[in-house]
């Protein structure tokens, strides 16, 4: 099957603050110099939602204001079963890229994918708990890839171990480190990473839900800013 790269993929981003009331600090890795998106710049942990990521059930689900607001505007190929596989691909993400575990302790019902089978023997299941949807944005077209990125903030207390312990990690991110509001901008960051930096840094140290998500959307016309303040679900959403 011959894979669309133009075509838009849905993808989770999680930023992960630790010590938000006293010394905030952020959790980034730079990307390899020969990745195909967005090579040497600093990022936060994501990537794109796998087909398994689908079959991966949450034992905590996000609040419903943050699943109300991912429903918003959500693009018509996009499934509204995403909702819950954007979580959970930010947390496989955060596990691949740093090797540190977003979940509660116990086991899974079925066998997990085989993405997940590193995951599941830390003896841990993924729970979104204390996920808050904070941010969206859409590549602009004629980037070798295009994602539709949701940005989840957590604090750092919920994950699991220790936190300067980043041996279990892949290759994938160089240079795992907490990084202060201040100094990450002295680092190569992408654009957009940097609006949502200063979207954080004026949110702290609260890390509840905002008022509203802003949405960096691009089309093939223009970029522009709308935001999000959420919608019910329909009885098409639902399957009725």
């Amino acid at each position: 099957m011959t894979v669309d790269k133009t075509a838009i993929r849905d993808a989770a981003t999680v930023i992960v603050v630790r010590d938000p009331k006293t010394n905030p600090r952020i959790l980034m890795g730079q990307r390899g110099s020969k990745a195909a998106f967005m090579p040497n710049k600093f990022v936060f942990p994501g990537g794109a939602v796998d087909v398994e990521d689908y079959d991966v059930a949450l034992t905590d689900p996000m609040s419903d204001l943050c699943r109300s607001r991912l429903r918003d505007d959500m693009r018509p190929e996009t499934p509204d079963s995403a909702v819950d596989a954007l979580a959970v691909a930010a947390i496989r993400e955060l596990w691949e890229e740093t090797g540190l575990v977003l979940g509660k302790s116990g086991n899974w019902a079925t066998t997990p994918a085989a993405d997940w089978t590193d995951y599941a023997q830390t003896g841990h299941v993924p729970t979104a708990a204390g996920m808050q949807f904070v941010f969206r944005a859409i590549t602009p077209p004629g980037r070798p890839r295009r994602f539709d990125a949701r940005f989840f903030l957590i604090d750092a207390d919920y994950l699991k171990g220790d936190l300067d312990d980043f041996s279990r990690a892949s290759e994938e991110l160089s240079h795992l480190q907490w990084v202060g509001l201040k100094e990450a901008r002295s680092f190569d960051l992408p654009f957009i990473t940097e609006v949502v930096l200063a979207e954080i840094e004026g949110q702290l140290p609260d890390l509840s839900a905002p008022q509203s998500v802003p949405f960096f959307k691009n089309d093939d016309e223009a970029g522009w800013f709308k935001r999000l303040h959420g919608r019910a679900p329909t009885s098409a959403d639902l399957g009725g």
